[in-house]
């Protein structure tokens, strides 16, 4: 469900409408709100740098300066794109390493490609891009520190390798391999081409392999959800359910090719939001 952006919506929220995670964090006290989108607009900047088509050395640069930006701002002289960040990091104690490892993450992929990692490269491109930025969410959102963080390791991986199912023939597209290599390997399929393997007769049960992982991480952060405050987990929990529905579209769909992109319906998506936004 697209959300148009209102008048007290940040401009940071103006360039996160029309995802999901708009949709998830607009129903967020105006301070939280106003701190996730602030959390988003970095990812997003950081995120642009890594998948634009510049020289790789210009990317690592621009990288290495969000790097020196974010340290700047932790020492108490933030540049002037970071100023906004300086309260929202004091008032929710938000961890300088976990910005960092947001950008270490988008790293990976600017010296060269990723291709067929193996699960322990995987994880870790997962944490540092995905599960890093839920750790700076939750403190946003008020958990507890050891649920948080275990939310983040299980949700975060859970949204990551549901993206990873979903955008395999983007990513090949771009020259990118994201499936484990001993997945591949169990399967039968030994190179890294990513336009091979994505026309490989036995992808689908890579991709199956890969599929069960998430549900183990979705059905772990399901659990931590349940045992904390509703409104503490609103904003993870609608993300949670809407990358779920994601998920079981490309399972009933199926991974051999031709492979149809999958959309969560408008009717579901505002089923998701009605269920879980105001409990």
């Amino acid at each position: 469900m697209t959300l148009e952006a209102t008048a007290e919506t940040t401009d940071y929220g103006t360039a996160a409408s029309g995802s999901s995670f708009y949709a998830a964090m607009r129903i967020l006290p105006r301070a939280q709100r106003d701190a996730m989108f602030l959390i988003y607009s970095f990812c997003r900047q950081v995120d642009d740098i890594a998948d634009s088509d510049g020289p790789r050395e210009e990317r690592l640069a621009a990288l290495q300066q969000w790097r020196d930006d974010i340290n700047a701002l932790y020492e108490g002289h933030p540049p002037p794109r970071l100023r906004d960040y300086a309260a929202t990091v004091k008032r929710f104690g938000l961890k300088r390493e976990d910005f960092q490892a947001v950008i270490d993450g988008m790293e990976m992929d600017v010296p060269q490609n990723i291709r067929a990692p193996d699960l322990a490269t995987l994880d870790l491109y997962c944490d540092r891009v995905a599960s890093a930025v839920g750790r700076l969410s939750v403190r946003v959102f008020g958990m507890p520190e050891e649920d948080g963080v275990l939310l983040a390791y299980h949700l975060g991986r859970a949204l990551q390798l549901t993206n990873i199912l979903r955008d395999v023939d983007e990513d090949a597209g771009l020259g990118r391999l994201y499936l484990p290599r001993e997945s591949l390997l169990l399967a039968g399929i030994t190179g890294d081409d990513p336009a091979k393997v994505i026309n490989d007769r036995n992808l689908p049960k890579v991709c199956a392999a890969l599929a069960t992982r998430a549900k183990a991480h979705f059905e772990k952060s399901d659990e931590i959800m349940k045992r904390n405050r509703r409104r503490a987990v609103r904003a993870p929990r609608i993300m949670s359910k809407y990358y779920r529905a994601v998920l079981e579209l490309l399972l009933a769909r199926g991974f051999a090719p031709p492979r149809e992109p999958v959309r969560v319906g408008k009717y579901t998506k505002l089923g998701i939001i009605l269920r879980y936004a105001f409990i």
